[in-house]
């Protein structure tokens, strides 16, 4: 089980700073993100 849980997490956390990736500086910027802080949103997601 815990095994399912951290691959599942992984994946949320890859998921999401794939997406944040993609937007542009601009959209980031919005949304009160700088690129930097991509890891650390995304661990937050997770």
């Amino acid at each position: 089980m815990n095994l399912i849980r951290n691959y599942r997490n992984w994946r949320r956390y890859r998921d999401t700073v794939t997406e944040l990736s993609r937007l542009s500086n601009r959209e980031l910027t919005d949304l009160g993100i700088s690129r930097s802080d991509i890891p650390f949103v995304a661990r937050k997601a997770a």
